[in-house]
């Protein structure tokens, strides 16, 4: 099945530019090489049942086809070697930690603003910037307790941080099926290729939401709070819950009542004291934010400004998302660490600065752009692949919006080997880890490979026609 496998000069994370096999992952081609196609097909057609069987599945919004699919998956898996990891390790434990110490500088005395690091325009127009809640203290001073910061790599292997999510990063649970249906499909190659287990990730959660409790008293009583079964991440949310062993609640579910939060169960109301969100900021409550959402707690907000609940992520965390923050955070970790960043930002440019806007509109077919609030592929231009039109529709927003735009140049991605039906062909990946906060830096060993399934696409977004991978961090 890889006897016609071609790297097509990319850097591919299985395969050396001569087509020899990389070291590390030479038992796994020995293993995959030994299976007859009839029984490859039958093992990953047991991996698809098992999806359906445990109902794993997300939401496409605007699609006249039936907003649920089942999650596509490779059963190729992606390897990485340990110290490869140590290094990714350690770069994104040194930016979550500057990301914190910056939400905290920004919702205090802005000291990064007054020293002209960055300039406080894009901070005060940043469209997720909370100035209402400046001066308020979060537990432990950690605001991003969840993250998974998004990892490309480019022709010469190096790995780059494409974009951090440090709102409500969703995909940890198709990360633990993956490694539940690839166990199941092929029993025994764990052990005998040393990966290292992932299934400590509820756990972990669990310890930090306990960690970040207000109330120290008995065991804290934690909740998993969503907008509700149509949400795109709704089997995340009910699978999560379930595997930290805390309820699931929509803001029907919770009450407000002298600045504490409780939680209305058969045998009445049960104070609450953290809450692990899925609704942004805008739904939360509807007494601060937006008016009209029905999927929060009206009365949240005072609870939470009277430190009697801790909320996970906190509340403002949406500044460090957007896509012009993220153009700084190098300079972040510098000004807050001291230390220069391990692993590099993809080169960025800001569509605010003249000279930046100037480059960006004369290479416009030779660039991606991005909204700097959009996610999941969505409000993205593939400058080499846009037609005219959408060419002069983005060249007229930039104009119009220019804070709002950044511009990078298209890196060609890494591939892995993925089955197409026939055999293996190379498809384009990034890694997306998950990084927990709370006692110290936990970061799940692997993360969540996303594919891009369409031959020759760059975009890996479930959303967007994509799929994933099992992620295998070897032991050292």
């Amino acid at each position: 099945m890889f006897d016609h496998f071609e790297t097509d000069l990319f850097f591919d994370e299985m395969f050396e530019s001569d087509g020899s096999v990389r070291p590390h992952c030479s038992p796994l081609l020995e293993r995959f090489s030994s299976i007859e196609r009839a029984d490859f097909e039958a093992r990953r057609q047991a991996c698809d049942s098992h999806f359906l069987r445990q109902g794993v599945t997300f939401n496409v919004y605007h699609d006249d086809k039936g907003t649920e699919r089942i999650f596509p998956f490779d059963p190729v898996p992606r390897v990485i070697p340990a110290e490869e990891w140590d290094l990714l390790e350690a770069g994104l434990s040194q930016r979550i930690i500057a990301l914190n110490l910056f939400l905290h500088d920004i919702y205090h005395e802005q000291q990064i603003l007054k020293d002209g690091v960055i300039p406080a325009y894009y901070i005060e127009n940043a469209k997720h910037f909370r100035p209402e809640f400046r001066g308020i203290d979060v537990p432990e001073d950690i605001y991003i307790q969840i993250c998974g910061s998004d990892l490309i790599r480019g022709d010469d292997g190096q790995y780059f941080v494409l974009e951090d999510n440090a709102r409500c990063p969703s995909g940890a649970s198709y990360l633990l099926e993956n490694r539940n249906a690839l166990k199941r499909a092929f029993p025994g190659l764990f052990d005998a290729m040393g990966v290292r287990p992932v299934d400590a990730y509820p756990r972990e959660l669990r310890r930090m939401l306990e960690f970040i409790s207000p109330h120290r008293e008995g065991d804290a009583v934690c909740v998993l709070l969503t907008p509700g079964c149509y949400n795109s991440a709704y089997f995340e949310h009910c699978y999560l819950a379930r595997e930290m062993g805390i309820e699931i609640v929509e803001g029907k579910d919770l009450v407000v009542l002298d600045d504490f939060v409780y939680m209305r169960t058969t045998k009445g109301l049960e104070r609450v004291d953290v809450i692990y969100r899925r609704i942004d900021d805008d739904f939360i409550d509807p007494t601060v934010f937006r008016k009209d959402s029905v999927l929060g707690v009206p009365g949240i907000m005072q609870a939470y400004r009277a430190g009697n609940v801790a909320l996970a992520n906190a509340v403002g965390t949406g500044v460090a998302d957007d896509k012009v923050v993220y153009h700084f955070v190098p300079k972040m970790i510098e000004y807050y660490l001291g230390q220069q960043p391990i692993l590099p930002n993809v080169q960025t440019y800001l569509a605010y600065e003249d000279s930046d806007r100037k480059y960006i509109l004369d290479h416009l077919p030779e660039l991606v752009v991005k909204s700097a609030n959009e996610s999941g592929g969505y409000g993205m231009l593939m400058g080499p692949t846009a037609s005219k039109a959408e060419l002069e529709e983005f060249r007229a927003r930039i104009q119009d919006d220019p804070r709002n735009f950044i511009a990078q140049p298209v890196i060609s991605l890494s591939r892995c080997p993925t089955w197409c039906g026939e055999g293996f062909e190379g498809r384009h990946v990034d890694l997306r880890p998950y990084i927990i906060y709370g006692e110290s830096v936990k970061i799940v060993p692997g993360g969540l490979t996303r594919v891009a399934l369409n031959k020759g696409s760059l975009v890996v977004n479930s959303s967007q026609g994509g799929g994933s991978k099992d992620t295998w961090v070897l032991r050292g």
